[in-house]
């Protein structure tokens, strides 16, 4: 266990050190106004890209439940 602490500061550093590139950039683009977003706001589809993306993460919501699910069940089954 005394093994792992280097190991996950040496994995923290990494995850900020690709994260905060990416930080940078997306603050940068925010600064512009994003044509794309106004374009569909004036047509009105604005609110299917919405509902597009509020189904992908239920989907995915509840694909994690069960899979929980599961793993629960078959774990109570190797503890009895």
């Amino acid at each position: 266990m005394k093994n792992s602490l280097p190991n996950l500061r040496r994995a923290f550093l990494l995850l900020l050190a690709l994260v905060v590139p990416v930080l940078r950039a997306a603050a940068q683009a925010a600064a512009d106004s994003p044509e794309m977003a106004d374009t569909f706001r004036a047509d009105g589809k604005i609110y299917v890209v919405v509902a597009v993306i509020a189904v992908v993460l239920v989907g995915l919501l509840l694909l994690l439940i069960s899979l929980d699910k599961k793993v629960s069940r078959l774990e109570r089954e190797l503890k009895d």
